[in-house]
């Protein structure tokens, strides 16, 4: 069988397959429940000064078949004494002295990051996480994400925390940001060993019409939360693909954000990530899941002849590439199997209202057809239809290339405002380097 374990930048465990620091990780007894059911791995809910939260916590999204989608969490961090945590800590490293015990830190004075980082070593944590990526409630006091926001601030942190740590630190990151790759540069040069990403997008998931409160309520008032599941997780794919291309990164990352499968975690660690970790999905079907995750993580590796998780890691990264490399000749239409279509006129829909008018109706029959002339490829329709492979896209040759961006020359006569070039069609040249454009 394939080789399961992970090394994140010394940090070892039987699998690349983690517990988030949130609440599955409150306590010592839900850690060795979750390393009895077959968990590699877990970051402690963060510690720090403990708070006092509110009730009630989370709000949820749901779609169609009311299956969590998203889920929004107004929760701080513990609101359990350090003694116990540390305690516990302690007990769960002498029975799983082999799984990753990985402690999320959040404090503020320069005194209390090196106090609070001895006291976790001294209890037999195997790694820290600082976090840098809370969305709400500690971002407010100056924390969280607030660090995140604040590349000069995170890199001062991290600094504190290397200065006596003794196990390695990983940085985790805020996606509230414009860019995350300057947080990931300021942990690098924090000296940081690792970075994690992402923590939670700020949101309001829903109001309460009726009453004119956002979800969840507390006593009336609601605040924005962070949001976290499934729904993020194209966020989070982009955002480690990100640090992992960039050379002024160069960290190894453990990738978070929506993952409730193998798949999900192939995915991650394709674009970068040595291993990941999981959450919502936790609070959803349980520690169980990690059964799933594990035979068909083994499974996936033993057909592709992969025999280590690390061989997989970045492997789809050479296949990112910025838009104007893409092949303008490639050409794909829609194609569909007549047998398969039960007549739901979804994709016609679809098209003739939000695309390119390529779908006709059979007036007799009401099963769909393809115009070829108007088809583009734009993937629509395949992806509106409720039957599986109804709608498959094959691939076609134009006999000639499509041009529809050149990069911009000396002798073209363009206008030189950002305004004037708006209003001249922006978009049909590629500034050269150095090229500037004035609001």
């Amino acid at each position: 069988m394939p080789d399961l374990k992970t090394n994140l930048a010394g940090i070892k465990s039987p699998n690349p397959f983690w517990l988030a620091s949130a609440p599955p990780t409150n306590s010592g007894y839900q850690v060795m429940k979750a390393f009895d059911a077959g968990w590699g791995g877990a970051v402690w809910k963060t510690l720090g000064i403990p708070v006092v939260n509110v009730s009630s916590r989370y709000g949820g999204v749901n779609y169609k078949d009311k299956r969590l989608v998203g889920l929004n969490n107004i929760e701080l961090i513990t609101d359990r004494p350090l003694k116990d945590n540390l305690i516990e800590i302690e007990e769960v490293k002498k029975h799983f002295p082999d799984h990753a015990v990985v402690a999320s830190l959040m404090v503020q004075s320069k005194a209390e990051w090196h106090q609070i980082v001895k006291d976790v070593e001294n209890a037999g944590c195997d790694g820290i996480e600082l976090n840098f990526g809370c969305p709400h409630g500690m971002c407010e006091r100056g924390m969280g994400s607030a660090v995140s926001q604040n590349p000069d601030v995170l890199e001062t942190l991290t600094n504190w925390v290397m200065e006596v740590a003794k196990v390695p630190v990983i940085v985790k990151l805020s996606p509230n940001i414009t860019d995350i790759r300057v947080p990931a540069r300021a942990a690098k040069a924090g000296n940081a060993d690792a970075i994690s990403l992402i923590n939670t997008v700020q949101s309001l998931v829903g109001v309460d019409i009726d009453n004119f409160v956002p979800y969840p309520t507390v006593d009336g008032k609601s605040t924005n939360g962070g949001y976290c599941g499934p729904a993020i997780k194209p966020i989070g794919l982009n955002m480690v693909k990100e640090c992992a291309q960039d050379e002024l990164v160069n960290l190894p990352i453990s990738g978070i954000g929506g993952i409730e499968n193998w798949r999900d975690a192939v995915e991650y660690i394709l674009l970068g990530s040595t291993n990941v970790q999981v959450c919502t999905a936790v609070m959803h079907y349980g520690f169980g899941i990690i059964r799933e995750m594990i035979s068909g993580l083994e499974q996936y590796m033993a057909d592709k002849n992969f025999n280590r998780v690390q061989e997989m890691v970045g492997l789809a990264l050479p296949n990112v590439s910025n838009w104007e490399n893409l092949n303008l000749s490639y050409k794909v239409i829609a194609e569909i199997k007549d047998e398969k279509c039960i007549g739901c006129d979804l994709c016609y829909v679809a098209c003739d209202n939000g695309a390119h008018q390529a779908i006709g109706l059979n007036k007799e029959t009401r099963i769909p057809y393809i115009i070829e002339e108007n088809c583009v490829g734009c993937n629509l329709c395949s992806l509106v239809c409720p039957v599986e492979q109804c709608i498959t896209m094959k691939q076609i040759d134009t006999g000639k290339a499509e041009v529809t961006w050149r990069e911009r020359t000396d002798k073209d006569d363009i206008p030189k405002t950002f305004n004037d070039e708006l209003a001249g069609g922006i978009g049909h040249f590629v500034p050269k380097p150095g090229d500037a454009f004035k609001k």
